[in-house]
């Protein structure tokens, strides 16, 4: 935790800021103080390389403009931002995200982070020469003041689990209302969540089942807990039983905080005949203000990255035969105590003339 000592000059230390709020807000803040979950963000190629790459590939949209990097962490992307030197490529592999926006050129990049990890970014960002040119603001993106009145374009890693977690987009918005210039870009700009339906037996018999006998006691009324929390995890694509469906698309440029609650139908389709026991849902993410764009995917059919996918069991298990179909609504909405924290609701029909297999219902899962 940072000192009043070893902050620059005026600087208040990160114990103070946070003195009066919330707990589950300094606890989020807090999370980020530690390296090692810089050092999984960091060491997530897919996540990583596709940053560097929609900076570096269109170098002339940064040049001598003015950057703003939300939750900038260790500073990889400001500092890609901010130098234009060509560098090898082995070279780009080693440096960090503040480092992606001055390296591209960029005229002027501001940071700005509430963890204390951001002294660990000043200490970066000097040791690679580039002090000049970054700007790093401890804070939160609402209370702080800019060196600049308005950027020209805004770049963040904003994307939890199940896109929304943590709810760091409500913050990118803020920028994008308050300081973004008409007319202004913002990397990544847009992303789309998708769901599936998968064959996990014995996985949801670890974890759900599990509960009907333990060591020879009936513990059934744990399942309702069990059942209503989602796990995020890896899932092998060969478990997937439907074609996936996209359920909505977020434009960075356009969305609002309210849009992030929504409620959105489906339709998967059985590419075999197989058993449902869960939808997973991941998102992709799109660069797609630039000349070169760039996207990647989460999904189980993509290479892995940190956000992994999301699985929600469902209570029943569907006995579905190739083309047939399941429909429902995903609903997620913000909880009402702990914004960061997401309560989702999914239902799921399905219809067949077998009505030995016919099945209808619902459950609430709660992300926190």
């Amino acid at each position: 935790m940072d000192t009043e000592s070893d902050s620059p000059q005026g600087i208040t230390s990160s114990a103070d800021r946070m003195v009066g709020m919330e707990h589950s807000e300094v606890r989020y803040f807090t999370s980020y103080d530690h390296h090692g979950i810089h050092e999984e963000m960091l060491k997530d190629d897919v996540r990583t390389r596709s940053y560097r790459d929609s900076i570096y590939q269109n170098r002339h949209i940064f040049k001598d403009k003015v950057v703003l990097d939300v939750g900038c962490g260790t500073g990889i992307l400001s500092m890609y931002v901010s130098d234009n030197k060509p560098v090898l490529l082995h070279l780009l592999l080693t440096v960090l995200f503040n480092r992606f926006a001055a390296r591209a050129g960029a005229k002027h990049v501001i940071g700005v982070d509430m963890s204390s990890i951001i002294e660990k970014a000043r200490q970066i960002v000097h040791v690679n020469g580039l002090s000049d040119k970054i700007t790093l603001l401890q804070g939160k993106m609402e209370e702080v003041n800019l060196p600049f009145p308005k950027v020209d374009i805004i770049i963040s890693e904003w994307m939890g689990y199940f896109l929304l977690y943590e709810s760091m987009l409500d913050t990118v918005l803020y920028a994008r209302d308050t300081y973004l210039n008409p007319g202004g870009l913002i990397f990544p700009d847009k992303a789309t969540m998708y769901v599936a339906g998968i064959e996990d037996g014995d996985y949801k018999d670890d974890k759900i089942g599990f509960w009907d006998n333990v060591y020879g006691f009936d513990y059934s009324p744990m399942k309702e807990i069990a059942l209503n929390e989602p796990l995020v995890d890896t899932v092998e694509m060969k478990a997937l039983v439907t074609d996936p469906c996209p359920i909505i698309t977020f434009d960075l440029n356009t969305v609002t905080t309210a849009d992030l609650a929504f409620k959105v139908p489906y339709a998967l389709t059985a590419k075999r005949p197989d058993f449902i026991h869960a939808l997973i849902a991941w998102f992709d993410i799109e660069f797609s203000a630039c000349h070169k764009p760039i996207h990647f995917s989460t999904g189980p059919h993509a290479k892995y990255t940190h956000w992994k996918q999301t699985v929600f069991y469902l209570r029943d298990v569907l006995t579905v035969e190739e083309d047939e179909r399941v429909t429902g609504w995903v609903e997620n909405r913000p909880n009402d105590k702990n914004k960061r924290d997401l309560d989702i609701s999914i239902s799921y029909k399905f219809e067949t003339p077998d009505a030995t297999r016919a099945a209808e219902g619902g459950c609430f899962y709660r992300m926190c």
